[in-house]
């Protein structure tokens, strides 16, 4: 190897990175082999391990909208590279350098033990003169096609989700043909390709408002699949395009041209873009799932919390919904002891004398009209009923009539054209500012202190727009990234505190935010007929031990519909809301029983890997099924929904001729019926009436 050419593979046991460079090229990710995998020679398509964009040099050719061809990522040159070892995690470090211009750009690639999980990020360094910087990637692989049979149209596909408000996890798939990207033979011509793109952009604050942060590309005849994540809470790109008869996928944060984004770097100055993770996969979308769960719990912020998955009940949801006093909360305090509960959390309202708090919110002080006898004396009561107290906060807003609208500088707020952004009444506090952040910090520590609280619920309900200042996009980008490091602080400082992430249910699920903070609300949804196919998919992209589903059984329940109402969450976090101070006996008990059921296997989520033997669940679909593989055994939840047929059979091909055990551990009716096929492999389940659900365990039959 000289540093004129040479070649590198780099990996561990599951993973290897075959990276290229010649004299007069930049350095190209070449391939990504799994075991058995032969390299390949270094082919036409191969892009530069880094794709940068300058405003000063553009792009060569003709690439249309595509974040290809970058002429500052053509003339980086090979410098030199490094490995570090932390723990178990290994780094690759390869820098290159412009010799015209000493514009340097440094990768990151990182692995964790043996998993096939690739961590990576890119800085950009200005030379001897300053630059604007228009894209970074993060990763970008032109590889996708290599081992695809036929024509890569039809033999990919790819798989995407929407997460609509209240709809979240709607995943889908279909080939590349049908999202509108061809073979349209231009390569035999001498082009690059067809110069389209498939694109997925989100802007703005709420990271997964639209789209969550991930996809997946699969090649179902050969097996193989690459799922990706983006790690930020704010604004991000994804695109697939073709080149030279094969498919690229680059993966970035803010761009100038999605998110009027930019980097201006002086001499000597650096930018360093937000990171991403790529798992490769032998056996398919489900595989490539398996690997990036491993990797994202060995991205978590240590936490007690990760140990003990305590059941929380949350007053909003079907419940106090933002209308809290002592005399409504005080009855669902003794509630919800009384069916296991172990923290209480407060949620929105408890700030404000009226109704009319949206736009009034920000210094966070307790209502003497809701609580004449102070909010202590709730929270002192729910400690003394053995829970935790907690309480709603949204940190990140101001409402235009609070008097810290004007108490604080303008420059602690988000502006554009030196006018202050305003969304539904509120305005944005930005987290550079010292002054926005020293007011929070104090928030955070009083209420901490005054009130013995263990659990602060953290909302985000307006979605700002591109950013703030003259260059917006950096703006939000600098707010994201201070945020984070106010989380960290406020750990740090309280490394006992459950801090809970939400923004309006799930749009902010991105493990930029969850590698911090141990819990996720996962959805708004009200309608119980509805949590399903949330429930079920929510696994691809939230751990198990940190997904929040709601619970809220109510006392014009039946039991089917108690257990509808229930099973969802358990597997999972449970958010426990609803009226229980209403409930009958019987149906008290089912809710207690369901606790306890749960409290004696919630220590197997932390190893939980899922899987769906029906495959993901359709927003509508007549039978759902989520299944995780525990370290002990299986537990399973399903659900009929609006079907006239009883009875559904679920396949799981790779426990045929297995002898296993069927054990019903929450059935609120008492009537659902569950056999296993050890010839099959295949479990069926019967349900007697739509809308119900049963959550069993398949153990060895010994």
């Amino acid at each position: 190897m000289t540093a004129s050419s040479g070649e590198l593979l780099w990996g561990n046991s599951a993973l290897t990175l075959h990276l290229g460079w010649e004299a007069d090229g930049p350095v190209r990710l070449l391939d990504l082999l799994l075991p058995g995998d032969a390299p390949r020679q270094a082919h036409r398509p191969a892009r530069p391990l880094v794709e940068l964009e300058l405003i000063g040099t553009g792009r060569t050719g003709t690439s249309g909208k595509r974040h290809v061809d970058g002429d500052a990522a053509a003339r980086q040159r090979y410098l030199g590279h490094q490995e570090r070892v932390d723990g178990a995690w290994r780094e690759l470090v390869v820098s290159t350098a412009d010799p015209a211009s000493g514009l340097r750009v440094t990768a990151h690639l990182r692995l964790h033990a043996q998993l096939p999980v690739l961590r990576s990020w890119a800085e950009v360094t200005a030379g001897r003169t300053a630059v604007s910087v228009e894209y970074l990637s993060s990763f970008v692989f032109a590889g996708l096609a290599a081992r695809t049979a036929g024509r890569w149209e039809e033999g990919l596909r790819l798989h995407t989700a929407a997460n609509p408000w209240s709809g979240e996890f709607r995943w889908s798939d279909s080939t590349l043909a049908e999202r509108g990207l061809y073979d349209v033979g231009m390569v035999r011509y001498g082009q690059t390709g067809s110069k389209n793109r498939i694109a997925l952009t989100s802007t703005g604050a709420w990271s997964s408002a639209e789209h969550l942060p991930m996809g997946c590309i699969e090649d179902p005849a050969g097996g193989r699949a690459l799922l990706w994540q983006i790690e930020h809470n704010g604004a991000w790109h994804a695109e697939l395009g073709d080149y030279h008869d094969d498919v690229y996928l680059a993966l970035s944060g803010p761009t100038d041209r999605e998110h009027a984004w930019r980097a201006r770097l002086r001499p000597g100055e650096s930018f360093t873009g937000v990171p991403v993770a790529v798992a490769l996969a032998p056996d398919g979308f489900q595989g490539a799932v398996g690997a990036m769960t491993a990797y994202r719990r060995a991205l978590l912020r240590p936490h007690p919390d990760h140990e003990r998955l305590p059941v929380v009940f949350n007053d909003f949801n079907n419940c106090l919904m933002s209308d809290p006093s002592t005399a409504a909360v005080l009855p669902l305090v003794e509630a919800a002891a009384g069916v296991g509960a172990e923290y209480y959390v407060m949620d929105a309202g408890w700030y404000a004398d009226t109704d009319g708090w949206w736009d009034a919110v920000g210094e966070w002080e307790e209502s003497a009209v809701r609580f004449p006898g102070g909010l202590k004396e709730v929270t002192d009561r729910i400690r003394a009923l053995g829970m935790v107290p907690g309480l709603w906060l949204e940190p990140e807003v101001v409402g235009v009539r609070s008097p810290l609208a004007q108490a604080l500088p303008e420059e602690a707020f988000f502006r554009r054209d030196g006018e202050r952004v305003v969304q539904w009444g509120r305005y944005q506090l930005d987290l550079r500012h010292p002054a926005a952040r020293s007011h929070l910090d104090k928030v955070v520590d009083r209420l901490v202190t005054d009130y013995g609280l263990g659990y602060l619920k953290l909302d985000y309900n307006i979605d700002i727009g591109p950013g703030t200042g003259d260059n917006p996009g950096a703006g939000l980008l600098g707010h994201n990234r201070a945020l984070l490091e106010w989380l960290d602080a406020v750990l740090d400082r309280h490394p006992g505190l459950v801090v809970e992430s939400c923004a309006a249910g799930g749009s902010r699920s991105d493990y930029a935010t969850l590698a911090r903070l141990p819990v996720h609300s996962l959805t708004d949804q009200q309608d119980h007929h509805n949590l399903p196919p949330i429930a079920g998919a929510a696994p691809t992209a939230v751990l198990p031990e940190q997904g929040a589903m709601w619970a809220y059984p109510q006392a014009e329940f039946d039991t089917d519909a108690i257990g509808l109402a229930l099973v969802p969450a358990l597997l999972g976090r449970i958010h426990l809301s609803g009226r229980l101070d209403r409930l009958d006996p019987a149906r008290a008990d089912l809710v207690r029983t369901a606790l306890e059921r749960y409290k004696g296997y919630r220590t197997h989520l932390r190893t939980a890997v899922p899987g769906w033997p029906l495959g993901l669940p359709g927003w509508r679909d007549p039978w759902t099924a989520l299944a995780l593989h525990c370290t002990d055994s299986i537990r399973v939840s399903v659900f009929r929904r609006e079907t006239d047929t009883d009875h559904c059979t679920l396949p799981f091909p790779q426990l045929r001729d297995r002898a296993l055990a069927v054990e019903l551990l929450f059935d609120a009716a008492g009537d659902a019926q569950a056999a296993w096929d050890q010839a099959a492999g295949e479990l069926t389940v019967r349900l007697p009436r739509p809308q119900s659900a049963l959550l069993l365990r398949l153990a060895p039959a010994s």
